[in-house]
């Protein structure tokens, strides 16, 4: 026994010190294996394919704690290539999650390892960075905990009861086919949304003169956002609730801390509360001065860290996420009782932004600044469209008043703007490094969907070389009409906001239209990061950047970096298809079109039943130039056959004979946009003959009632009525000058 008792003693502490290092080794070493498979949802009564990662949409909430190590198991059970990007975090490089950038992409049925020290807190995110995969289901949140001895630890802040929130919409389109019917000027997402501003709704609502301006400068129609969602989500549900924590009902007085995360493709979110003032205490990962507001928008990819009070007993307050175009709405409910629902945000006022839009356009398609300094969503342009702000009908500012855009001058309600924000530490760069400044100018149009920086995408531009220990300052402008989400990754940035030393850090700056923003940061980790915008299709469409270390080693997980470069390329090299063939009972006419962002190449038809009729083929090859994009230079092929009379020939209005008996002829010609959108064409023929005409195939007459015409120099015309049943079916009517009168079921896609 004696024996035993001395060989137990001896042998405790060698089991005490294992068992504590077991236990520090698994505080230090935390690991997730994420199973990502095909699934099929149901959001809106219709069976979909999504991407689950574990069998949940979204993705299951990572947590860390600072110092820990993230081990992360990523099993791709798809048939397709996948690729997890840990949105906002501090990591090396090859652990970015890039596809063709920092990493080759997960093939199907193998596994990819994640490992990276876990050296920052906050809220953050991750989704997939593979094609367009984030719309489907791959985004989650990634939380990352103080230490309890932290320095900067908050009471009443960071101990306090959390929900992690991630947002999102669901579409029953197949993302793939958004892009495509984006970059070929679609108005059925306008339609499903109501806002299609056509000329009897411009009449009706007395803006006949701004629709027809709006045209003259060839623009489209207004909107805020680029796509019609079916359902927005919080958490994967449009309405949840929380009652308790910790088995403790919520009560009168209790504070509730929300880490918010915008997992949204291309969705803005408003975000209020039935119960009061929404206190912000963090934005994209970093601590700020808690500041009080009655309402935020959180853009596409940021983050915000939010307190809410539970203000009464037996009622549940709600905490409702709007869409930016205020279509979609998810709502979250805190507390036990009667449901206090916040109001509603109310129907923009479209026409009103039109004009605003009209005011800032030249009519050689740049932003007119009218003299204003605009930074950091002070001024926000789409102001004049919020009822809640500017009244039902007119605004209630004058042109004249330099607050005009200023929502928190215009009204009692406070709005959050990047000047509140302030870091309650100090964040300046290191003093004694280099400065670099580098210049950007957000560029794009909605036309052809478009989007780029300095108006080149990322295939066209080569990467940005930096140097490690510089300071990076980048000033940036937006000359487009949309508002851009720029993401830096694999750094923080201090966006300079007129706080000085503690100017807030982030890594998301939202830029409004005519918006000039400054952000710089210290090179301190070696790679190739990415800069881009984080409105997905915009991102895809090539609008970014890639920053590359001078003189950094090779990335061990880029074996072939030129065909990674190749892979990477074609995302924004990607043609998009469209085609249209209308069934009518004079005849079958129809075209189709290849394109991506500078080329084009399509065919038109037209089929006539009879040898009277005819029959036409005119197929361009062409290059689109400009900022702007209204100029096609082209090359042509025609093919003609029409039976006229015996010897009967035809003039064009300069007197050329222009045979149609059975003409092929090569053609060098040039499309140019006019205002009112009406598309310019001049053409030269081999034979010499020379083509004048004017087309216009859109013109929106009501809602979803369409108008055009066609006029050229071969005394040739047709004119049409079309009315939009869905998105890839109508029943048009039309007249043309060698088919005749006819009416047809029309075919898109």
């Amino acid at each position: 026994m004696d024996i035993q008792k001395t060989i137990y003693k001896k042998l405790l502490p060698i089991a005490l010190l294992l068992s504590t290092t077991q236990i520090l080794y698994a505080q230090k070493t935390v690991r997730y294996d994420l199973s990502v498979k095909d699934t099929i949802v149901n959001f809106t009564g219709k069976e979909k394919r999504a991407i689950a990662v574990n069998g949940q949409i979204p993705m299951p909430t990572l947590t860390f704690t600072e110092g820990d190590t993230a081990e992360i198991y990523v099993h791709n059970l798809l048939q397709e290539e996948t690729s997890l990007h840990w949105h906002g975090l501090f990591l090396p490089n090859k652990e970015d999650g890039v596809p063709n950038l920092t990493q080759m992409p997960i093939k199907p049925n193998t596994t990819h390892i994640y490992k990276f020290p876990i050296i920052q807190n906050g809220t953050h995110w991750y989704h997939s960075h593979s094609g367009l995969q984030e719309q489907i289901g791959m985004y989650g949140n990634f939380v990352m905990l103080k230490k309890p001895d932290d320095k900067t630890f908050r009471k009443g802040i960071d101990d306090l009861p959390t929900v992690p929130i991630v947002l999102s919409e669901w579409t029953d389109y197949k993302p793939e086919n958004i892009h495509r019917m984006l970059h070929n000027a679609t108005d059925w997402f306008a339609i499903k949304k109501n806002a299609t501003q056509s000329y009897a709704e411009a009449i009706k609502a007395g803006h006949f003169k701004t629709k027809l301006k709006n045209e003259w400068k060839r623009m489209l129609a207004m909107d805020v956002s680029d796509v019609y969602y079916d359902k927005v989500l919080m958490n994967g549900n449009p309405i949840s609730e929380i009652k308790n924590f910790d088995g403790k009902q919520l009560k009168a007085g209790d504070k509730v801390r929300l880490r918010i995360s915008n997992g949204g493709a291309s969705s803005y979110f408003w975000l209020t509360y039935a119960g009061g003032k929404i206190t912000v205490v963090a934005n994209d990962g970093n601590d700020v001065e808690p500041v009080e507001v009655d309402r935020l928008i959180i853009a596409v990819s940021e983050t915000y860290d939010v307190i809410i009070t539970i203000p009464a007993e037996n009622t549940a307050y709600e905490f409702l996420a709007t869409t930016e175009d205020r279509t979609k709405s998810a709502s979250y409910y805190f507390g036990n009782g009667i449901k206090q629902l916040k109001s509603p945000q109310p129907r923009l006022k479209y026409f009103e932004g039109m004009k605003m839009m009209n005011d800032m356009m030249k009519m050689n398609g740049e932003l007119d600044d009218m003299g204003m300094s605009m930074s950091l969503n002070q001024m926000d342009m789409n102001v004049v469209m919020y009822p809640e702000i500017t009244g039902e009908s007119k605004p209630k500012q004058s042109v004249n008043d330099p607050n005009r855009y200023n929502a928190n001058a215009l009204a009692d309600i406070v709005t959050l703007n990047y000047a509140m924000l302030k870091s309650p530490t100090k964040t300046e760069l290191p003093k004694d490094a280099p400065v670099r400044e580098l210049r950007f100018e957000l560029t794009g149009n909605m036309n052809r969907y478009v989007w780029s920086l300095d108006n080149k995408v990322v295939s066209e531009t080569d990467k940005i070389l930096i140097k490690k220990g510089e300071n990076i300052r980048i000033v940036i402008y937006n000359g487009s009409m949309m508002r851009h989400p720029m993401h830096l990754h694999g750094h923080d940035f201090r966006l300079l906001n007129g706080q000085g030393e503690n100017a807030p850090l982030k890594n998301i700056v939202d830029i409004m239209p005519m918006e000039t923003d400054t952000l710089e940061f210290n090179a301190n980790v070696e790679g190739d990061w990415f800069f881009h915008c984080h409105i997905l299709y915009h991102m895809m469409s090539g609008m970014g950047r890639v920053f590359t270390y001078e003189n950094q080693a090779p990335n061990p997980l880029i074996p072939n970096p030129k065909l990674a470069q190749r892979k990477l390329f074609a995302d924004d090299r990607k043609p998009h298809f469209m085609a249209e063939n209308d069934f009518a009972t004079n005849g079958n006419d129809g075209m189709f079109m290849l394109q991506n962002t500078r080329w084009s190449i399509g065919s038109e038809w037209r089929l006539g039943y009879h040898d009277i009729h005819g029959y036409e083929t005119e197929t361009h090859f062409g290059r689109y130039i400009g900022k702007m994009q209204w100029l096609m230079p082209f090359i042509g092929f025609d093919w003609r056959y029409r039976k006229l009379g015996h010897n009967e020939v035809e003039k064009n209005l300069f007197g050329q004979t222009n045979t149609k008996d059975n003409r092929t002829q090569i053609s060098l010609g040039v499309n140019y946009t006019l205002p009112m959108l009406i598309i310019a064409q001049a053409e030269v023929y081999q034979d010499g003959n020379i083509r004048f005409q004017l087309m216009r195939e859109d013109i929106p007459i009501t809602k979803r009632l369409r108008a055009g015409f066609m006029v050229n120099t071969d005394k040739e015309f047709m004119v049409d009525f079309r009315y939009i049943v869905n998105k890839n079916m109508g029943v048009r009517t039309h007249y043309d000058s060698d088919m005749g009168f006819g009416i047809g079921l029309t075919l898109n896609y």
